[in-house]
């Protein structure tokens, strides 16, 4: 579709996620046997056992997190205008994401849920021998509906990108619809990461009849994509996917990733990274740094480079955001 002039909009990236707090702290290996936690992975837990895990944890760091605030963060670093929309509690944590979302440059002004589930929140506990163990309390946050959408908000951002994590619920499914048809109406494009394989196992038919019908930029990894079309190879992957919606950026780690439209393919190289650290958030980055070059009318090559850039700048340390002023990195002091 032909997306309406950059001109008229207010923001040029709007994302649609799981508002979650990122709680870090430093502790030691008993702490880990003391909670029964699986060191090293990622688990999802209930209310009791996150409110009492967060109470047992020491010095903590906290910040906005969950993908698609990533990306967004990611977006504004680059010197772009972002806007969120995302379920936290009228509670502390909610404050803290809050705060935190825009003091990154991310307009965030949703309205804050007075009952129900407290804030949700990714308690990531990180030993001596720097693993991450992390527990995740999704709250709040998995229970977005169609009626916290700010529909104005939509039809005024060029993109609205939709988090593949938020898409469990029915409710959410609505909201995404909702979304991609408000900001269609509007002749916005809408974009889409699948987020996870698992996600994608979990809801592969919805995400295969969203994607057809509902989506012109979908985000997704070698092994999301294949999971998604029910192919065995990257090959078959971009095969499926060519022509279904209008651009299809699939990336492949440190083989770079591959920007596929209905008429060609663009091969984009990774950028080279002088010390891996974490890989965390790096397919959340390079969604910032392609939406960001699509918003600006950099072609698939420029956005797909400038989404490498921002990937590398996020795994050569500890986290999901980068640390650095993207603009900065880019275009120099």
């Amino acid at each position: 579709m032909t997306n309406a002039s950059s001109s008229t909009a207010r923001f040029d990236v709007l994302g649609i996620g799981n508002a979650l707090v990122d709680v870090l702290s430093t502790e030691t290996d008993d702490f880990i046997g003391q909670h029964g936690l699986v060191k090293g992975s990622m688990t999802l837990i209930e209310t009791d056992t996150a409110e009492a895990l967060y109470a047992a944890m020491g010095d903590k760091t906290e910040a906005s997190g969950g993908s698609a605030a990533n990306t967004l963060s990611g977006v504004a670093s680059f010197g772009g205008r972002a806007a969120y929309i995302g379920r936290v509690k009228d509670d502390a944590l909610g404050h803290s994401f809050s705060h935190d979302l825009n003091s990154l440059g991310v307009h965030f002004e949703a309205a804050r849920a007075t009952d129900g589930d407290p804030t949700g929140r990714c308690m990531i506990v990180v030993t001596p021998d720097a693993q991450r163990t992390m527990n995740t309390y999704l709250g709040a946050s998995a229970t977005l509906g169609p009626d916290h959408l700010d529909l104005d908000l939509i039809r005024s951002a060029e993109v609205t990108f939709l988090e593949g994590y938020l898409f469990d619920r029915p409710e959410a499914k609505e909201a995404f619809r909702l979304a991609a048809d408000t900001a269609h109406a509007a002749g916005r494009r809408v974009s889409l990461t699948l987020s996870d394989s698992f996600c994608v196992d979990r809801h592969r038919d919805d995400f295969l009849d969203l994607v057809s019908s509902g989506i012109d930029v979908l985000f997704a990894n070698e092994d999301e994509i294949t999971k998604l079309y029910g192919v065995d190879t990257f090959d078959e992957g971009v095969k499926a996917v060519q022509g279904v919606c209008e651009i299809a950026a699939i990336t492949r780690s440190a083989e770079g990733s591959v920007v596929v439209t209905a008429d060609e393919l663009v091969t984009v190289a990774a950028e080279p990274v002088a010390n891996l650290v974490d890989s965390t958030g790096a397919g959340d980055l390079y969604a910032a740094g392609f939406l960001f070059g699509l918003t600006q009318g950099r072609d698939l090559a420029e956005s797909g480079r400038l989404g490498s850039i921002a990937a590398a700048a996020v795994i050569g340390h500890m986290g999901p955001r980068p640390g650095l002023s993207l603009k900065q990195l880019v275009e120099g002091p």
